[in-house]
């Protein structure tokens, strides 16, 4: 019997291993689910001085603003591709270029392609090329406990207001209890802070008498902080949420 050399042996002997082994897992689609990207450079085209692109994925739906309009729709990947379908856009009147801007950012997500690097996301259309990075990363979410917060908005129904020129109010939340700057007076109470509510007890305050617009915005503010409220966070940003009535609150640094 005619007998192989021993190095075709070993060869064959490699080849029978390397057929048999599994075969290598393929890597895991990219995942966008649950992330909020801002826009950080885009070639092709040009961007509306002092806007920014934001591409939010959450639960199958993609939510897009691009200076002006809230769009959004149902979102799916395709290999490298992200498919949008029925999505919606709001009809807010905004300047002509703002506008182009919307438009043309709803064309550019109908069909592009994207490529996913840790914390960067990149999508082209094949005419531009618009470059993201997670929020988290740009801008962090701030704590809410030992931060100033100072009022920038009232909400109403729908509607929000801003506070008037000259008026101050602002909350800072630490180790149980707020500190209350309500836009006249000055006082606090207790909090207690779960994950997504703050349950306020009495608010005690001075009792100083203040012109209409300072009153007026004491008037909301302490109207907000009362029982159990909903809250979230946004970069430096805090909304308070007691269904028809509402406070926007900004970090100070």
């Amino acid at each position: 019997m005619t007998r192989l050399p021993r190095f075709l042996v070993l060869v064959a002997a490699a080849i029978v291993v390397a057929c048999s082994a599994p075969a290598a897992p393929s890597p895991s689609p990219a995942t966008l689910d649950g992330h909020t990207y801002l826009s950080t450079n885009l070639e092709g085209a040009i961007l509306v001085p002092g806007t920014q692109i934001r591409l939010t994925f959450a639960d199958g739906q993609l939510n897009a603003q691009g200076g002006c309009n809230m769009m959004g729709g149902t979102y799916t990947i395709d290999g490298d591709r992200i498919r949008t379908s029925q999505m919606f856009m709001t009809e807010m009147g905004c300047e002509e270029p703002r506008q182009a801007q919307d438009e043309w950012l709803a064309r550019f997500l109908g069909d592009a392609r994207f490529t996913l690097s840790g914390d960067t996301l990149t999508m082209t259309d094949g005419t531009a090329e618009l470059t993201l990075m997670d929020k988290e990363v740009v801008t962090p979410d701030q704590p809410l406990e030992g931060r100033r917060w100072v009022l920038e908005g009232i909400v109403s129904g729908d509607a929000v207001s801003s506070v008037p020129m000259g008026v101050t109010a602002a909350i800072q939340i630490e180790a149980g209890r707020v500190a209350v700057e309500a836009g006249c007076n000055r006082g606090g109470g207790t909090v207690e802070v779960t994950a997504d509510t703050l349950v306020f007890g009495p608010i005690a305050t001075t009792k100083m008498a203040c012109e209409a617009g300072p009153m007026s915005v004491e008037s909301a503010v302490l109207a907000v902080l009362a029982g159990d409220v909903a809250y979230t966070i946004d970069a430096d940003l805090l909304t308070l949420d007691a269904g028809d009535a509402g406070l926007v609150f900004r970090a100070t640094p």
